[in-house]
């Protein structure tokens, strides 16, 4: 009797344990069809949010470090070839202060495009969202704004074109 009891036990004690229900699909990968809501801390200390991105318009929301390397050297090279993505919104968001974001900012003249907001995520909210783990980290949208790709490491501007492109002519 005491070998059944203790075996009840255990077996209970089994069942606690992996009835736990850790949730591991990213937020993105439930709701592809919807932009996440945030708030931003621009560079010139005012707030944006989600609720003003422009309609039809496409989204890439690039969650990066101004430190990485990798991140300056994407953003000197979509800042050269912005001329072709105008009618892209881009949404740069990062955790670093805002000292920090607004010198990466200006050493890629990223302020002087009308098609970019740039800022502090205060909130942490896209790289929870995204499950980010390393800069920059990019989510495409179409113009319904229905997420259409992400990189986890970022991708070329010429990528970034083609996939807008073929989404438009769809």
């Amino acid at each position: 009797m005491k070998k059944i009891i203790l075996l009840i036990i255990i077996a209970v004690k089994i069942n606690i344990l992996f009835a736990q229900n850790f949730d591991t699909i990213p937020p993105y990968q439930k709701d592809s069809l919807h932009i996440p809501s945030f708030t931003v801390l621009q560079t010139d200390s005012t707030y944006t949010n989600d609720k003003k991105i422009p309609d039809n318009k496409p989204v890439v929301i690039i969650y990066f470090s101004p430190t990485c390397g990798h991140c300056q050297i994407t953003a000197d090279e979509f800042s050269k070839k912005m001329a072709d993505m105008k009618d892209i919104y881009f949404i740069w968001v990062s955790y670093y202060p805002l000292p920090e974001i607004k010198e990466f900012a200006k050493k890629f003249n990223l302020q002087q495009f009308n098609n970019i907001v740039i800022g502090r995520d205060e909130n942490y909210t896209i790289p929870s969202y995204f499950k980010v783990k390393f800069t920059p980290y990019m989510a495409v949208y179409n113009k319904e704004h229905h997420l259409i790709q992400t990189y986890g490491q970022g991708t070329e501007a010429d990528t970034l074109i083609k996939l807008v492109k073929d989404q438009q002519d769809h």
